[in-house]
């Protein structure tokens, strides 16, 4: 009998040159979140709260004013539901879909600071998550978002 293929394409371990985080990734480096978004650092803060950065890469995550592009905001938000949910809740990142994802951009991400997504796990029940959060950097207030997650069914 063969092995059964892993639930989740994801690793999630200690990040030795930043400690207290874990680094979030995708097992195949060429896939969307790892090439595109770079390196991921993941971290719980508290028991519904979590943390992921990323380090913007110049040019190649600015705009043509040199701030960082929407895009990328936009896919640290959506890459951050599935890194939290699994952080806090053991849940499986590889067959979890994003359901709805809202988002208010506020001001512009500058290019040369970490740009962290701090999610809060509002509810959750046996197969959604409902999440939402603010992308930020420092005190600064980059997007606001609001999300539902389906969760993969039991097997």
């Amino acid at each position: 009998m063969a092995d059964a293929p892993p639930l989740s394409n994801f690793i999630c371990e200690p990040d030795a040159e930043n400690p207290g985080w874990l680094r979030w990734r995708i097992a195949d480096p060429a896939r969307f979140n790892e090439a595109v978004l770079g390196k991921q650092l993941v971290r719980a803060e508290g028991p519904d709260h979590c943390r992921m950065r990323i380090l913007p890469q110049v040019p190649l995550h600015t705009n043509s004013a040199g701030n960082v592009h929407g895009a990328i905001t936009l896919a640290l938000i959506d890459v951050s539901l599935f890194a939290a949910m699994n952080v806090l809740r053991g849940t499986d990142a590889g067959r979890s879909v994003t359901l709805d994802l809202t988002s208010q951009f506020i001001g512009s991400g500058d290019a040369a600071r970490p740009l962290d997504s701090v999610v809060e796990l509002l509810r959750e029940t046996q197969r959604l998550a409902f999440l939402r959060g603010l992308v930020v950097q420092d005190d600064d207030i980059v997007a606001s978002f609001s999300a539902t997650v389906r969760k993969p069914s039991v097997r």
